[in-house]
């Protein structure tokens, strides 16, 4: 058993723990030049990619904020040409109430006038016929009042 403990007091290196030889600097260079790296084939494309994004992001939602304001402004000039028109149209409209109103009292003036001229020519009409008729009543009578003067003058 003396042979084992031996041969691995042999093979253990001088120094123990903190032996500097030429690992410790391979690993550092190897460290940094996994950096380099790294650095060169995944962190510089991701980082322009993210830069992108953000750039993308924010230009979209600048985008976005001037179409909301131009929809905003289209909202109120189109509530304004909709108000306008609403007022056109009630103007329109008492215009043609207005027009309506004046025709029907031009069409009853016209009316009025025709039926008191139609009145006038039947008053006309009907004097003519009333002063024929007296006329001929007149001459009746006076015919009537000669037969009876006759009449009486004979029987006597």
């Amino acid at each position: 058993m003396h042979s084992w403990l031996m041969l691995a007091e042999a093979a253990a290196p001088k120094g123990g723990l903190f032996d500097l030889d030429a690992t410790l600097p391979l690993m550092a260079v190897q460290v940094v030049l996994l950096t380099f790296i790294l650095n060169a084939l995944f962190f510089q494309p991701v980082g322009k990619a993210v830069e992108e994004r953000e750039g993308f992001i924010s230009s979209s939602r600048a985008q976005a904020k001037e179409k909301i304001a131009q929809a905003e402004r289209l909202e109120v000039e189109l509530k304004a040409q909709l108000l306008e028109a609403r007022k056109q149209s009630q103007a329109l409209v008492q215009e043609a109430e207005i027009e309506v109103d004046r025709l029907f009292r031009d069409a009853l003036a016209l009316a009025q006038a025709d039926a008191n001229t139609t009145k006038e020519r039947s008053r006309v009409q009907v004097e003519a016929q009333k002063a024929e008729a007296f006329a001929g009543i007149d001459t009746q009578a006076t015919k009537l009042g000669a037969v009876i003067v006759d009449r009486l003058l004979a029987a006597k």
